[in-house]
């Protein structure tokens, strides 16, 4: 009996999966929603089939039970999807209903997948009482998605595309946004919905239960952020003429467009920064749990991790200082500075932790007293920018960490030079220096007595002799000689007279 029931049910699990493979293509092919529609069905006639055989007397009442939860959800999804919102809600909350007798009636074990079964369908109900008219519903609605992160399976798509036509509603209201100082018209709707989600995003991220549903989250964000910089970006390349113009006429003052579009980049880098602070907070606390992850056979985190992290943070507020219409806000490179020293004091202390790993203690201590300095430059800098820097980790508890890392260091430096003397006897020093180079140093070296002694290096290597030098004579070129015209004239002359005379002996 029990295998012919797991035929049918198989046949409406396979009509089911089928529907849903159709859904996701049905978004970018409409016409596959017909067959969505059809598969559905055919997974409600077999579920109707299924429910007809547990009637029997040979089945318990748990398997019928369950059967017609089973039923009356396949229905539901039909009608859900048939937007006949009064008859879907009738049929999730008969559902609900048999599972949460069925979870108070068996085991705590029995009792999770049942609760789970019934959170699974809590939203379909909520969205299909808001369609139905009760406003209060998209409150609810709202919340389950901020604790959960984003709702997956049927109800993702719609409840998205709720919150998006409701925002866009509101978003007709909206025509501008102030920020530092300078207010800007918002003319595109991509861009006003975005921004009347932002502090709904960011108070769902702060409300999170874990760290996955907030890493989640912030995906989500900075995904929305990106698609509203395009379409921002999209507006800016047919104004570029006008916007040189502008910058022309109003000696460097940026366009509105622009300043939007610096805006939501500046949106996106602090989002970017405050998820990856997150992630080094999540790693910071594995970090202090090492131990027990070693016991487990787990990856351990290492300090390299978080140094990568608070690079990809100091890149980011790089980028925020080069955001045109910001370069003259004295104000807000003067914050970004701050927060880029903050973060430049924590990068340095995990580079000194890794130095520590490797027994590298003069290098960690340097870093110790680099971190101590940027510490001490924001303490002294803030001032002003205390609010702003509310929500950076606390340079005062970095301080305190590093002195008592100071100590610690040096005592493990004495510790481990001792361990090392004590390791170390005088026969295994072996530095590879022949025995011409360490005369001063007392070592016993069995390879003295050897065939392969080693006494001196030969070859010898070449040592630098100072060549033969080179003489050029340059004053040549620079000597006047005597004229000498005259004698020359003279012997022209007496050529032929004295060759006769020497010919007849005679001298002159």
């Amino acid at each position: 009996m029990k295998r012919y029931l797991l035929l049918i049910l198989m046949d409406a699990e396979r009509a089911w999966s089928y529907a849903m493979q159709l859904k996701q293509e049905a978004n970018t092919e409409p016409r596959k929603r017909f067959h969505l529609l059809s598969r559905l069905r055919k997974a409600v006639k077999h579920a109707e089939e299924l429910e007809r055989l547990c009637e029997s007397n040979r089945v318990d009442a748990k398997t019928k039970l369950e059967a017609q939860a089973y039923m009356a959800y396949l229905t539901g999804m039909l009608r859900f999807e048939h937007q006949e919102w009064k008859a879907a809600m009738e049929a999730f909350n008969k559902c609900k209903t048999i599972y949460e007798k069925l979870a108070n009636a068996f085991t705590e074990e029995q009792a999770v997948l049942y609760n789970q079964r019934v959170e699974e369908i809590s939203p379909n109900i909520r969205y299909c009482a808001y369609n139905i008219g009760d406003q209060s519903a998209m409150n609810e609605l709202m919340q389950m998605r901020l604790r959960s992160g984003g709702t997956e399976g049927l109800l993702a798509e719609k409840l998205e595309a709720l919150i998006t036509q409701t925002r866009a509603k509101q978003a007709a209201t909206m025509s501008e946004v102030e920020w530092r100082g300078r207010t800007v018209p918002v003319k595109i709707d991509k861009v006003r919905i975005f921004l009347l989600g932002l502090a709904d995003n960011e108070a769902a991220i702060a409300q999170a239960e874990n760290e996955e549903t907030k890493e989640r989250l912030f995906e989500s964000l900075l995904s929305e952020c990106r698609d509203a910089i395009q379409a921002v970006r999209e507006d800016l390349k047919p104004d570029q003429k006008q916007r040189e113009h502008s910058l022309e006429n109003d000696s460097g003052k940026v366009s509105n467009i622009q300043y939007l579009h610096s805006y939501l980049t500046y949106i996106k880098l602090s989002t970017a920064i405050k998820r990856n602070e997150s992630m080094a907070k999540s790693l910071q606390k594995a970090l202090l749990q090492q131990q027990r992850s070693e016991e487990d056979g787990k990856r351990t985190p290492r300090p390299q991790d978080l140094i990568r992290l608070y690079d990809i943070i100091l890149q980011n507020l790089v980028e925020l200082t080069q955001l045109p219409g910001l370069e003259e806000d004295k104000n807000f490179q003067k914050e970004i500075g701050l927060k880029t020293l903050v973060y430049k004091a924590y990068r340095c202390f995990f580079i000194a932790q890794s130095y520590v790993l490797v027994k590298k203690w003069s290098e960690a201590l340097v870093l110790y007293e680099r971190v101590l300095k940027y510490a001490r430059e924001v303490q002294s800098g803030a001032g002003a920018y205390t609010n702003s820097l509310k929500e950076l980790p606390d340079v005062q508890d970095l301080i305190t960490q590093v002195n008592a890392e100071k100590y610690s260091l040096q005592a493990a430096a004495i510790l481990d030079a001792n361990d090392t003397h004590e390791t170390e006897s005088p026969s295994q020093v072996k530095d590879g220096k022949p025995l011409s180079e360490r005369f001063e140093t007392f070592c016993l070296d069995p390879s003295l007595v050897s065939k392969q002694v080693s006494l001196v290096h030969f070859p010898p290597g070449f040592q630098p002799i100072p060549c033969k030098p080179l003489f050029f004579d340059l004053a040549l070129n620079h000597v006047a000689f005597p004229p000498l015209e005259d004698k020359v004239e003279q012997k022209a002359k007496s050529g032929l007279t004295g060759y006769i005379k020497g010919i007849f002996g005679f001298k002159s």
